[in-house]
Order: structure tokens, then C-alpha cells, then sequence
């Protein structure tokens, strides 16, 4: 992805702006690699894959209050990265079957913040903690490892949001809600059903901002 100077200036604006309201929110948000060329840059000179934290020390980061997160993005148009496990965690599907999940969850009447990125992945963001998703196109981001928040830029496209967080007044389901639609989805179309349980007594919490 090639930008102009000023186009990067004012995307960087954009990214700031972005990752200030998200740590506001209590969301351990911190400065990743971006794009250059087939490369990632804003780390110790280019990496072949990414976006990845900037600072080698990230974990040591996380819970950086929201003043000091501007400052990460006063001179370039780093990534946003959510450090998982920290309040909130990520479940990561193919876009096929988080579309079907998307429609069961908006069916139950629970709204669940949506990433979708330019590789066709879907991000469902909920609270960390609960039953851990394990299948071969599910993958459950916690404690030590990170994902890409809008409008973080990928080698093609932007990673963008499908439901923002305000849509669903910050508030984050547990996983198990998001496991049930996603069960749900899969049998909806045959697949053979991978999990068991209900979502009887899940509710909604806020992230948590310690």
C-alpha cells in the first residue's frame, strides 16, 4: 500500500484519534508495524511479516493510560493492536462462517463488537475469560497475544469494523455467548456440531480497566 505525505499525515490523525477513544475505554491498545512496501516498518528497520508491537517490551505496556498512548502516534501511522487477555479477548473465524454467526447473534439480541479484516478473517471481541475455542478455523486470542483493530492498515485494504463497540455500548459478551452462535452457524449448514452447552446466565461486562 503506497501513500502520499499527506495522506499518511492524515491517516496517522485517524489512528491516533482511534487508539486514544479505545484506550479511554479501558482497551489495552498499543502501536504496531505497518505496511512498507512487502514489508513492515517502525520497528529495529523491517520485519517479512506483521503488524507486530513496536516495543519489544509491549506486555510491560499494557494498561498505558490514554494520554500517554497519544504520544505513540504523534510521528507515524503505527498499527492498532489489542493486547488480548487483558479484559478483552478476540475469537477469529473465516468470514463465511462469521457471517452465519453474526446473524445468530443478532437474532438472540446480543450485540458483540466485529473485526473483519482484508485477508477475509472475522474477529468477534468479548470479554476475556470463559470456555477456549479450539477448532480449524477458530482461533481464541487471550493472554499474550495481540490482534489488528481498525483502521489498522494491512498490504491491501484496512483491517475495518463490521459492528463498532459504540453499537454495542462497550459492553463485550463472554465467549461462551459468541461459542453457542458459532455452533449454531455451523450446524445451520450441516457442519457436524463441535461443541456443547447453553448461554443460559451469560451476560454483558465492560472491559476491565485495571
Amino acid at each position: 500500500m503506497e501513500w502520499s505525505d499527506s495522506w499518511r499525515g492524515a491517516f496517522r490523525i485517524e489512528l491516533r484519534a482511534e487508539a486514544v477513544n479505545l484506550a479511554w475505554h479501558g482497551w489495552p491498545v498499543l502501536p504496531g508495524t505497518y505496511p512498507a512496501g512487502e514489508q513492515w516498518a517502525g520497528r529495529d528497520g523491517v520485519e517479512d511479516d506483521g503488524p507486530i508491537p513496536v516495543h519489544h517490551d509491549w506486555q510491560e505496556r499494557i494498561g498505558t493510560k490514554a494520554e500517554q498512548v497519544a504520544t505513540w502516534w504523534a510521528g507515524h501511522s503505527y498499527s492498532i493492536l489489542l493486547a488480548t487477555g487483558h479484559g478483552v479477548d478476540a475469537i477469529e473465524v473465516g468470514a463465511d462462517l462469521g457471517r452465519r454467526a453474526a446473524v445468530e447473534l443478532r437474532a438472540t439480541g446480543i450485540p458483540v463488537p466485529i473485526v473483519a479484516t482484508p485477508e477475509g478473517r472475522w474477529m468477534f471481541l468479548v470479554a476475556s475469560g470463559g470456555t477456549v475455542i479450539t477448532d480449524a478455523d477458530v482461533k481464541h486470542y487471550g493472554r499474550g497475544e495481540y490482534v489488528p483493530l481498525p483502521p489498522s492498515p494491512a498490504q491491501v485494504g484496512v483491517v475495518h469494523w463490521r459492528v463498532k463497540p459504540q453499537i454495542c455500548a462497550w459492553q463485550l459478551p463472554h465467549a461462551d455467548v459468541v461459542r453457542e452462535a458459532l455452533v449454531q452457524a455451523a450446524d445451520s449448514v450441516g457442519v457436524t456440531d463441535r461443541a456443547a452447552g447453553s448461554v443460559a446466565g451469560y451476560g454483558l461486562v465492560a472491559a476491565d480497566r485495571s
